[in-house]
């Protein structure tokens, strides 16, 4: 921020008037007489309200922030040290700045302690430099036209980036988030997969032996009704025995017969067990045949839970599939942001690039506008003193002018009293005339009475000479009344 402005000394009451107009005064009344008799907490609020308003505007830097923890572990009683703390960051910073604008020397007693030269010293520097920055401002004003709404740009640009860049962050965070749970479906997939082929296997040899048992129990079926039929001729074949010994022809047939019987029963009675053996074996064989059927309607449930966990497991395929369609939608949308970003930065860039070469222009501008104001400097300087002896002229004449006016003043003071008396005057005249009108009035009327008395006594006397002693007291009566 160095600059080659200069920052001569200004009066107090320029001082205070320019603090009111910047909004930098500590109280609204700030008067001269404050600056030319300063108290200690005068400059500490000017500074810190320049500070808060020309330099740090955002307050990014705040005097009152509080300690680390290092800083406090290294202090007994931090809260007796929270002022003066504050002060010696206000004096850090106001030094800073006032070294950046060339203006060295600034210690803590100017700060706390300040003579009336000292701070008008510091005061008309920071105010040389507010005038500084409008003038340039000002200077800058064609070349911010030129480029409308550029802040403004830029800040819609950096924020689209951001929210570009946010979306970008979330993306990859859900992507991060969710790919264990894409590896685990992953993983769950495949050893559903496996566990459906080892069952696929399974059924195939459970259809196999289902097909096995249901031949054996043709078979068994097939045997038992031989063995019904055989019964039944066995049976019939004792009736028929029966039937022959009712029958009595000769003892040798009876004992032929009897024989018969004899070994018919021996039979009957091998036959008998080996049809108990044949119901045993097929009652084991049908209990054989009931676990077995057991077992496939258990291993059934099983392929028919396979069956909807392999279902599951293609739904959870599809909505994978699904997902990484997604993520390579959004990768391309990301890939797409990119592309946009990059092309916003090397707009971005291009701007920055203009800006500069603008900046170069305004130093160029600037410094030729220096070098005319030191040649204006000069000149004024120059006639200045050329006017000296007018502007003692002009006091000279402002003196007398002054005087004059004084006496006019006094003169017009006079005039006025003298006007009051003469209205004063002329009030007591109008009053007189007023009586003098009524006095009249009632004179002119005993005239007219009197005037009628002397016609009356005239017409009755019949043109009688008048009396001249009456005629003399009437006119001493009017001289008198008069």
């Amino acid at each position: 921020m160095a600059s080659n402005f200069s920052f001569p000394p200004l009066a107090p009451e320029q001082i205070a008037e320019a603090l009111h107009t910047y909004g930098l005064a500590p109280t609204a009344n700030l008067r001269a007489e404050d600056i030319a008799n300063p108290q200690p907490d005068l400059l500490p609020a000017v500074i810190s309200n320049f500070l808060a308003t020309v330099v740090d505007p955002n307050g990014a830097d705040d005097l009152d922030g509080q300690l680390g923890f290092d800083a406090l572990a290294s202090l007994d009683n931090p809260e007796h040290y929270r002022e003066g703390i504050r002060v010696l960051r206000l004096h850090k910073r106001a030094n800073a700045f006032l070294e950046s604008i060339q203006f060295p020397g600034f210690t803590l007693r100017d700060l706390l302690r300040p003579d009336p030269r000292r701070l008008v010293q510091v005061l008309s520097a920071l105010i040389n430099f507010l005038y500084y920055r409008d003038e340039k401002l000002a200077l800058l004003q064609p070349i911010i036209h030129e480029f409308p709404n550029l802040d403004e740009r830029c800040m819609e640009l950096n924020a689209k980036i951001a929210e570009h860049q946010k979306a970008i962050a979330d993306h990859e965070l859900a992507a991060q988030m969710e790919e264990p749970m894409v590896q685990q479906l992953e993983a769950e997939v495949n050893s559903l997969k496996q566990k459906l082929v080892e069952y696929n296997k399974k059924q195939l040899a459970l259809r196999a032996n289902a097909t096995a048992i249901n031949d054996k129990k043709e078979e068994t079926h097939r045997k038992v009704v031989i063995a019904k039929s055989d019964f039944e001729l066995v049976k019939l074949a004792q009736e028929n025995s029966k039937l022959l010994s009712k029958i009595v022809q000769s003892p040798e047939k009876l004992q032929r017969a009897l024989e018969e019987k004899k070994t018919a029963r021996a039979e009957l009675k091998n036959a008998e067990k080996i049809t108990m053996q044949s119901v045993q074996e097929k009652t084991a064989t049908l209990e054989i045949y009931s676990k077995g059927y057991e077992k496939l309607s258990k291993h059934s449930s099983k392929i028919q839970a396979l069956q909807e966990q392999f279902t599951a497991t293609k739904a959870l395929e599809k909505e994978v599939k699904a997902r990484k369609a997604k993520i390579s939608d959004e990768s391309v949308e990301i890939m797409a942001l990119d592309t946009k970003t990059i092309e916003w930065d090397g707009k971005v860039h291009e701007m920055e690039e203009r800006v500069k070469a603008k900046e170069k222009e305004r130093d160029q501008i600037v410094a030729d506008e220096n070098q005319k104001l030191a040649a204006l400097r000069s000149e004024v300087e120059w006639k200045l003193k050329c006017l000296e002896p007018r502007e003692r002229k002009v006091e000279e004449t402002i003196a007398k002018a002054t005087k004059l006016c004084a006496e006019a003043d006094s003169t017009r003071t006079d005039a006025a009293e003298e006007l009051r008396l003469i209205y004063a005057k002329f009030q007591q005249i109008g009053h007189a005339f007023t009586c003098y009108k009524d006095n009249f009035k009632s004179f002119l009327e005993q005239i007219d009475e009197v005037s009628k008395e002397t016609l009356e006594s005239l017409d009755r006397e019949a043109v009688e000479p008048l009396d001249t002693s009456a005629t003399l007291s009437i006119e001493k009566d009017l001289e008198h009344r008069s």
